[in-house]
């Protein structure tokens, strides 16, 4: 009877003991398998968050993607509604959110190193600086075509019309409607001058130009800074380790902007460079 008792114990402590390392594997190793990402509607940002996205769930995240303009992309991942986002550009395009937010959210780095904003006129339009633009304003209708309000780079652009006095509108739209205004002017050999960025298609598309900042409204050059929640290296780990892994170059942005650009769904594109780029791909992941 003794020895009896003795192996139902043993049997018993059998038993807790795995049933306790199974619940601190299930509650210390992966964490959450949902992730939601912001991102603003820039080319740019478009083929960032859909490479991430297809690296996450090939590692069995299940993504949801929020498309929104800059400031609620910033204040979703402050309030948590998202996990993260990899498309701040700093320290100036987004300088204001990132003051406004700064203690709310957790900054990973830059994803990509040596963007840049400013105006930007085909390289055929005999204008080299902003400070030149009010004499030619009758040639641009008196316009510089810009994107959404929220924007960043819309900011800059408003700080560059006031620092050179410029007797310009600034128009807001879309960065779609901006680039089909560039591709209407450049098929008509018109001048124009857009709100613009790089890393972009265009710049590889069209023959294009910045215009000199002598003032600095545009500020120098940037880098994309990849932000999450302060609870994801809680909450997901895994995930988190990834996002701040997450490092790619203005050559692998722009391979997948130009394919979306010729036509491929932003997810086709993404999945083919992480399949060409495998091995960039496993130092995410390792």
């Amino acid at each position: 009877m003794k020895n009896r008792w003795k192996g139902l114990l043993l049997l018993f402590s059998m038993f807790a003991l795995l049933f306790t390392v199974a619940c601190g594997q299930q509650q210390g190793g992966e964490g959450k398998k949902e992730i939601t990402l912001a991102y603003v509607s820039w080319d740019s940002e478009m083929a960032s968050t859909h490479v991430i996205q297809k690296v996450l769930e090939d590692q069995g995240f299940k993504v949801e993607l929020k498309q929104v303009e800059a400031g609620p992309m910033w204040a979703g991942v402050a309030s948590g509604s998202a996990d993260g986002m990899v498309a701040a550009w700093l320290p100036l395009t987004h300088k204001s959110y990132y003051e406004k937010f700064k203690n709310q959210v957790e900054d990973l780095g830059p994803n990509l190193e040596g963007t840049r904003i400013g105006l930007v006129v085909p390289s055929y339009v005999d204008v080299d600086s902003i400070a030149d633009l009010n004499q030619k304003k009758s040639e641009f209708d008196g316009k510089i075509i810009g994107i959404d309000a929220g924007a960043g780079v819309m900011e800059a652009a408003h700080r560059a019309i006031k620092d050179y006095k410029l007797d310009l509108t600034l128009v807001e739209g879309s960065d779609a409607a901006m680039v089909a205004s560039l591709k209407k002017a450049i098929d008509a050999k018109k001048p124009i001058v857009i709100t613009g960025w790089s890393p972009h298609w265009k710049f590889a598309k069209y023959d294009l130009k910045f215009l000199d900042d002598p003032k600095k409204s545009f500020g120098g050059k940037e880098n994309i800074h990849t932000i999450v929640g302060k609870d994801l290296k809680k909450e997901s780990p895994e995930a988190y380790k990834i996002l701040d892994r997450f490092h790619w170059t203005t050559e692998d942005m722009e391979e997948v902007m130009l394919a979306i650009q010729k036509g491929k769904k932003p997810e086709e594109a993404a999945a083919d460079w992480v399949k060409k780029h495998s091995d960039k791909v496993k130092e995410w992941t390792k």
